[in-house]
């Protein structure tokens, strides 16, 4: 959808580029090009700007940045569940339950995310375009970003990859984990698969914390935080350890007691993309996890 956002200044920002101001403020190269590009993309109390004008003592600088784009190809699912955590004008805090796709795909084009979204908003007549901010794997569960508008778009993925938006994991795995440590090995893709990674000396550099938080029953309950977003990071890791995720059918395929890898996204921290006000969000174990530590709490 269309987002007319206003910004104000103070003195020290008097004689700032707009390009400069803005970009303080997360919005990235690609958005100002498209601002440029826009009518009446960028005006200062009405009055037209460029980003290499200076700011003035005061006044208010409007953005307009019109959607242009839709997910056409996106079927809206109105009967498909979609657990809202939070709302407001810029995105929407999802969490995801195990087994749903965030993404469409050749050979799941239904029950995903997107199709959830595309639903709401069909039925409130409104253009859809589907932006989710990171991923999570199918299996996974947890909190999940999705942006508004191409605005919100453009400064959240500039809050993903600056690490200013990120997640804490809850991650079961087998036997007993130390206290706490950092996997820091490289992930490549494996030679015998498409989709299996390994860690391997010609990888991408790949970097896990965790921090243990229970241990029953030879299972080990981590808090895990990363560094770096490889393709199924935390699932290669831990089973480069030899404490595979139970569940996982690629890296520790143990089904006795959970039929998906045991990884949850427990907590999201991240900042409004248009006010810059800080916003947490943590969700519970789903009830597949806390079977392991039913005393456990978030």
């Amino acid at each position: 959808m269309e987002r007319i956002v206003f910004y104000e200044w103070n003195e020290t920002e008097f004689g700032t580029t707009v390009e400069r101001f803005l970009k303080r403020r997360g919005i990235s190269h690609r958005v100002l090009v498209d601002l440029k590009n826009a009518p009446n993309g960028l005006s200062i109390d009405g009055a037209p700007v460029r980003t290499i004008d200076r700011l003035p003592p005061s006044g208010k600088l409007r953005l307009c940045l019109p959607e242009t784009d839709q997910s056409d190809s996106i079927l809206a699912q109105p009967d498909l569940p979609l657990d809202i955590v939070y709302e407001d004008d810029d995105l929407f805090v999802i969490c995801k339950p195990a087994g749903m796709a965030v993404h469409p795909s050749p050979r799941n084009r239904e029950n995903t995310v997107a199709n959830a979204l595309a639903a709401r908003y069909a039925a409130q007549g409104e253009r859809f375009v589907f932006r989710a901010i990171g991923r999570l794997d199918k299996n996974t569960s947890g909190l999940l970003v999705a942006a508004k508008n191409a605005l919100s778009a453009g400064i959240l993925t500039t809050q993903a990859a600056q690490k200013t938006m990120y997640h804490h994991y809850l991650a079961i795995c087998a036997g007993e984990l130390p206290s706490s440590g950092t996997i820091d090995a490289p992930i490549g893709r494996a030679n015998d698969s498409v989709i299996r990674r390994e860690v391997r000396p010609d990888g991408d550099r790949a970097i896990t914390h965790y921090e243990r938080l229970a241990v029953k029953d030879g299972y080990s309950l981590a808090r895990v935080w990363l560094d770096t977003g490889r393709t199924h990071q935390i699932r290669v890791h831990f089973s480069y350890i030899e404490h595979p995720l139970p569940g996982d059918f690629l890296y520790g395929p143990d089904f006795t007691r959970i039929t998906r890898h045991a990884l949850h996204a427990g907590f999201l921290h991240l900042h409004q993309p248009i006010t810059g006000q800080p916003l947490q969000f943590t969700a519970p174990m789903p009830d597949d996890m806390q079977a392991f530590f039913p005393d456990f709490c978030l």
